[in-house]
């Protein structure tokens, strides 16, 4: 198995993007969305952004926003990687010139694997947990055993992980990549370094 790929998302602060990418992420994630505590805006994600070293993923987290408004956004922050947390469908999610993955709420019963069908141009589906009324950043857990063992995208998980769990969400549902944000946070939209590094750590020892 290849080495597991993550993502520190909730990004607000240059401090905390640079410590998750001392600490070994290969995704930072800035959140459009301005009912989440964690939202940036385009400015301030631009500004931190230019801050970065080279190598390092920046994604763009949207709930249902308009074609509009995340065309603006793109004018002003070079994202590389959107990510859709709303009810988009495959066309809301298509037409950026930018590589996308769809966040799915997971649910039992829910056909995984239709999704992943529906989403066919994705490069990956992320999955969390539901919590009726939030688009994500619950930092809520899931049932892993709804994963289906073999999906035909890649798969993000994301959902109430943490130091404390990431390493047995790894050997269990074998992902390629691991979604945190509140599990690594001191405060809502605040990263406490300490935990991101431990994150890491077990992401890596996983």
């Amino acid at each position: 198995m290849s080495a597991v790929r993550s993502k520190i998302c909730g990004i607000t602060r240059i401090e905390d993007a640079l410590a998750a990418v001392e600490a070994g992420a290969d995704a930072i994630g800035f959140v459009f969305y301005a009912k989440s505590p964690r939202a940036v805006t385009a400015e301030q994600a631009r500004a931190i952004i230019a801050q970065l070293p080279p190598f390092i993923t920046t994604v763009g987290l949207f709930v249902d926003v308009s074609r509009c408004e995340l065309t603006e956004i793109l004018e002003v922050v070079p994202l590389d990687l959107l990510q859709f947390h709303g009810a988009e469908t495959p066309a809301d999610c298509d037409g950026y010139h930018r590589p996308w993955i769809k966040a799915l709420r997971v649910r039992p019963g829910d056909d995984l694997e239709a999704a992943c069908r529906a989403y066919h141009k994705a490069s990956g589906i992320l999955l969390d947990a539901y919590v009726a009324g939030i688009p994500g950043g619950t930092g809520e857990a899931f049932d892993w055993a709804l994963i289906p063992a073999h999906l035909s995208k890649p798969i993000i998980l994301a959902g109430g992980l943490s130091a404390d769990n990431v390493a047995q969400a790894i050997r269990r549902v074998r992902p390629y990549a691991v979604d945190v944000s509140g599990g690594v946070e001191a405060q809502k939209g605040i990263k406490d370094h300490g935990k991101v590094e431990a994150f890491m750590a077990a992401v890596r020892g996983a």
